[in-house]
């Protein structure tokens, strides 16, 4: 739908088209919502709709779909983006409560999409604090059950948690989670200050040291930071120097003058922008102003416009973006996955980074793909496998168990330790859109996406996949009754099946 809707903004697509492609829309609830926002009547926006107050009732109630007409001409009273009726805006938000609700705390039946969905479309905000209320529920419940004779040692962690339950770098995650990955005042920002400058794109490195220069005093010195051998990048505001250690090449050096530079510039937008996230505790605010800060400097060495433009040429090629750029590949996985402005959208992107246990250190989705808030990630997915191949791009078509399918690309990356005694540390990257977006990856070549038995078959982890036919399914999903036949030993691991919904009435 996502994708339809973003066709609506191309002018040489055709009205008929469209109208035949949009077909039994329901927004009730947001359109509820957006009249609700604006202080209006229904008898007042059905005017200026040129419709009855009746039909809008309707509309709202989710008893009649939103015509292409009605959607065009709510966009242009009101200034919207027609991908922000997308039904992609509260999928992450179903995702995520349906994982809650496969808990063995809620007995009974699972609830069904179409229910999640409702409830999220409904009341978005009493979804979040569910899902708040059950990560406090669940991190306290793994802090009891890990209770050992020292009661000192969790007692440190429990004091970590935010009030809601969270770590602070969870919540610091949610909140880009949440705001789609894209932060429109750092976008801009970023953009003008490359414009203002006569900055050089693709050679940005000696702009940004003499910006630091000539604006804030600031001298560059590359060497360990007084003796503190484990930091990239340290400030010494006193001495105005900024210590970037050796162990940092090219584009790493550049990302952590950007990063300096988003503090010293833009430090009171960022400080706005954590404001406004109501951040539980201190700890999750600054881990946000860093990441905050960090999305900054992905923004100024890659800018918006004409990395976006870059991307579409080239069909979205990483490797030749990193080059172009002066970015790593793993920093161009991450500002695709960014590129969601009203009125110059690009692909939605997902973007993922985990270590050789499989644990996610870095998740960023524009998708509808769904990522585990506990436990593993599906095996099958093939970011595992990138670890195999180290340096080579895999491409893998896979189906997610609600039938969206993605095209997903992997890869692995080092961070070199720069001394025998530092470790090297692996990482594998990875990235992908929904199939309906492959013609313009150059990932696609020599894959069929109309080819179903094309797919791998994955899920999000084996506690909530309901797959029953999964030969790498580590345990059952929750809530299912085992079937258990000691005389017969199957190639699937378990077998399970799903209880019965009782007759209503």
């Amino acid at each position: 739908m996502a994708l339809i809707l973003r066709n609506m903004l191309n002018r040489e697509t055709s009205t008929e088209y469209l109208a035949g492609m949009v077909k039994k829309l329901y927004l009730g609830q947001k359109l509820r919502r957006l009249r609700e926002q604006k202080a209006m009547t229904q008898a007042s926006l059905a005017r200026l709709l040129e419709i009855s107050t009746s039909y809008l009732n309707q509309i709202e109630g989710n008893q009649r779909p939103v015509t292409l007409h009605i959607l065009l001409r709510l966009c242009t009273l009101f200034n919207l983006d027609p991908a922000s009726f997308a039904e992609d805006e509260e999928a992450r938000l179903v995702a995520d409560l349906r994982e809650v609700m496969s808990d063995p705390l809620f007995t009974g039946p699972l609830s069904g999409t179409v229910e999640l969905r409702n409830v999220a479309a409904a009341s978005p905000s009493l979804v979040k604090r569910l899902l708040t209320l059950h990560q406090a529920y669940h991190k306290l419940r793994e802090r009891v059950d890990g209770i050992s004779g020292d009661l000192s040692e969790p007692r440190a962690e429990l004091e970590a948690l935010a009030p809601g339950g969270n770590l602070p770098y969870e919540e610091a995650r949610d909140y880009f989670h949440y705001c789609n990955n894209y932060v429109e005042e750092l976008d801009l920002a970023a953009e003008r200050l490359v414009a203002s400058r006569g900055m050089t794109i693709g050679d940005i490195q000696p702009d940004l040291a003499r910006h630091l220069r000539e604006r804030h005093d600031v001298q560059i010195e590359i060497q360990d930071s007084v003796g503190d051998q484990g930091a990239m990048r340290r400030f010494d505001r006193t001495g105005r120097v900024l210590y970037i250690s050796p162990q940092l090449q090219g584009a790493s050096r550049t990302f952590q003058l950007a990063c300096q530079i988003a503090l010293l510039d833009y430090g009171e937008m960022i400080d706005q922008l954590v404001a406004a996230g109501n951040f539980t505790t201190a700890d999750a605010r600054s881990i946000c102003r860093v990441g905050l800060a960090n999305y900054f400097a992905g923004a100024l060495v890659m800018p918006y416009g004409p990395f976006l433009a870059a991307a579409r040429a080239v069909r979205h090629d990483i490797e030749i973006l990193s080059t172009r750029f002066g970015a790593s590949f793993e920093q161009a996985c991450h500002r695709l996955s960014t590129l969601q402005r009203p009125g110059a959208r690009g692909i939605p992107f997902y973007f993922v980074r985990v270590d050789r246990a499989g644990n996610i250190t870095k998740r960023h989705s524009a998708t509808r793909f769904q990522f585990a808030r506990f436990g593993g990630a599906c095996p099958l997915w093939n970011v595992h496998e990138a670890f195999a191949h180290p340096g080579k791009i895999l491409v893998q078509l896979a189906r997610m168990p609600d039938g969206i399918e993605y095209l997903s690309i992997a890869r692995t990356v080092h961070k070199p330790g720069g001394g025998y005694l530092r470790p090297t540390r692996h990482f594998a990257v990875g990235l992908g859109c929904e199939a309906a977006y492959a013609s313009e990856l150059v990932y696609s070549a020599g894959i069929d996406t109309r080819d179903a038995s094309a797919a791998v078959n994955i899920g999000v982890n084996c506690r909530i996949c309901e797959r029953t036919d999964c030969h790498q399914r580590a345990f059952p999903p929750i809530g299912v009754t085992l079937s258990v036949d000691e005389s017969k030993r199957s190639f699937v691991p378990y077998e399970f099946t799903f209880p019965t919904l009782a007759p209503l009435g």
